[in-house]
């Protein structure tokens, strides 16, 4: 080629020259003449672009007559099968069975509140106090006169398992005390709905209602208490999934916000499907024993649905498809040293991940497959192999 370069430059400035003798390079130079300089410039520039198109069809016509020029360059990369795990990937959102509001359930003045936000509390410990309006002043009354009813009950009692007057007092007596029992009962339950206490253990999120109000049951809110020990997250998966995520599933779990990461297992897969979005409801359970994880905190799922320990993974963009839907790829044959024919072999394929699928049937482990330049060659074709990976 450098020969082939070199007689062609020599034509052209011979040609361009017209037989008529022209000063070097250097020499024109050397004659430091500005307008001598910029005509032999112009002179070299415009030989440069005839050079150039006669070795444009000269390669032209090399790529014609020369076998080896036609043979397509390719890169191919082994088959090998691998485990392969398919995830369905969701978006989720943190919830807790026990996050809630809590109402009074006696109308009055709130007038104390033991706890403040953010303090622990546990399962039955009081919260605050409602003015009772002398209920406890009632009370203590009627466990006086309730013990008076007891000893009139078991003095006649006595008598009447002696055989000393009627059944009928007897049984009036009974009457009076059990009916007084009962009274102490009704009143000392509507003065324990005076004190508010916690329904379970957690954290005492907000306090809504201030000292010295006035509240009402099923209105006035008082507290939102948070139990965060038992966190799962609730999402709605298509309904084409609800045979493969049962519970007990494998799942990725990913906090953006939190920048974090864990494993976990779907705990609950829901029987309803909704027929408004044909999606039913699972549960995952979160581990959050540093407490980080807050209710509503968005996540991502990414759920294990199929599993394959021996698949083979292809990329996706060297599958090609015929008229008639049938999509293959192709392999090598008849190999020797870097030289080669590419075969047409069909596939089935199955589930795909990013940017692989899965080969269910039409290659083996071990195949060697054309990636690089596979769009460009045919069935049978002889071609380079580069690269193989």
């Amino acid at each position: 080629m450098k020969y082939i370069y070199s007689t062609l430059l020599t034509a052209v400035l011979l040609t361009s020259c017209g037989g008529e003798k022209k000063q070097s390079v250097e020499a024109v130079i050397a004659t430091n003449d500005l307008e001598l300089i910029h005509k032999k410039t112009v002179e070299l520039e415009t030989a440069e672009q005839a050079l150039a198109e006669q070795i444009k069809l000269l390669q032209l016509k090399i790529k014609e007559l020369d076998p080896q020029e036609k043979i397509p360059l390719i890169t191919t990369f082994t088959a090998n099968d691998t485990v392969f795990k398919h995830y369905v990937e969701l978006q989720g959102s943190v919830s807790t069975k026990q996050n809630i509001v809590i109402y009074p359930e006696y109308s009055g003045v709130l007038t104390t509140v033991y706890v403040k936000e953010g303090q622990r509390v546990t399962k039955g410990q009081s919260l605050a106090k409602i003015d009772d309006g002398g209920l406890n002043q009632q009370l203590a009354q009627l466990k006086i006169q309730t013990a008076l009813a007891k000893t009139t009950f078991e003095r006649q009692e006595r008598l009447w398992e002696q055989k000393i007057g009627s059944e009928i007092q007897y049984l009036q007596a009974k009457a009076t005390y059990d009916g007084q029992v009962q009274a102490v009962g009704q009143l000392s339950q509507q003065v324990s709905k005076t004190i508010v206490r916690a329904p379970f253990s957690g954290t005492i999120d907000d306090v809504i209602t201030e000292q010295g109000s006035v509240v009402a049951p099923g209105q006035s809110q008082l507290f939102r208490i948070v139990n965060l020990q038992d966190m799962y997250i609730e999402t709605d998966v298509p309904e084409r999934y609800i045979t493969e995520l049962a519970p007990g599933k494998d799942v990725k779990v990913d906090f953006p916000i939190l920048n974090k990461q864990m494993d976990a297992k779907v705990r609950q897969a829901g029987n309803f499907i909704n027929p408004a979005n044909r999606t039913f409801k699972i549960e995952v359970a979160v581990d959050n024993k540093d407490r980080t994880i807050k209710p509503n905190l968005t996540a991502k799922l990414r759920i294990n649905d199929y599993t394959n320990p021996k698949a083979i993974l292809i990329p996706q963009s060297i599958i090609s498809e015929n008229a008639e839907g049938q999509q293959y790829v192709y392999t090598i044959s008849e190999k020797e040293d870097n030289h080669a024919k590419a075969k047409r072999a069909f596939v089935t394929t199955g589930k795909t991940q990013g940017d692989y699928i899965e080969i269910l049937s039409g290659l083996e482990n071990g195949s060697e497959i054309i990636n690089e330049g596979a769009r460009s060659v045919k069935d049978g074709q002889s071609v380079k192999i580069l690269i193989t990976q």
